[in-house]
């Protein structure tokens, strides 16, 4: 497996980024995608040359980086790939001096949930454009 980063306007991108949404649309209908951050640093999964996952990191305030759009396709889900975007995303937040990661996902998600608490997150009220929103679950890990 190989871990590249990708500018917001790469091929891979755009194509991992639109499938992600379209099984969003399926699991949460009446919700609307947020567009992508302008300042997002993606980094995408590539397993025998095909692009298979990705994740990016936005700057979210003086101390905190969020992690947003962490996305494996289907086929390669259990293998390791979202372990490897994750990880390969909060060395990229500790090098750029962040000391905490937040994130978010959905209520209708809980292996991801239980995928982002093993690997070290915890819970933390909601923030930004997800406070009052019933599906999000919001998570913090320090760095």
């Amino acid at each position: 497996m190989l871990i590249q980063n990708r500018e917001i306007t790469h091929p891979d991108v755009g194509m991992l980024v639109r499938k992600a949404e379209d099984e969003l649309l399926g699991i949460y209908p009446e919700q609307t995608p947020l567009p992508l951050h302008p300042r997002a640093r993606f980094v995408i999964a590539y397993l025998m040359g095909d692009p298979v996952g990705c994740g990016a990191l936005v700057p979210f305030d003086g101390d905190a980086a969020e992690i947003k759009r962490m996305y494996v396709l289907p086929a390669h889900r259990r293998c390791g790939v979202g372990r490897r975007i994750l990880t390969a995303l909060t060395r990229r937040a500790a090098g750029q001096g962040f000391v905490r990661v937040v994130l978010e996902t959905g209520t209708r998600h809980p292996a991801a949930i239980a995928f982002y608490e093993a690997a070290g997150f915890e819970r933390t009220p909601a923030y930004g454009p997800y406070v009052g929103n019933r599906f999000s679950v919001c998570l913090v890990k320090r760095l």
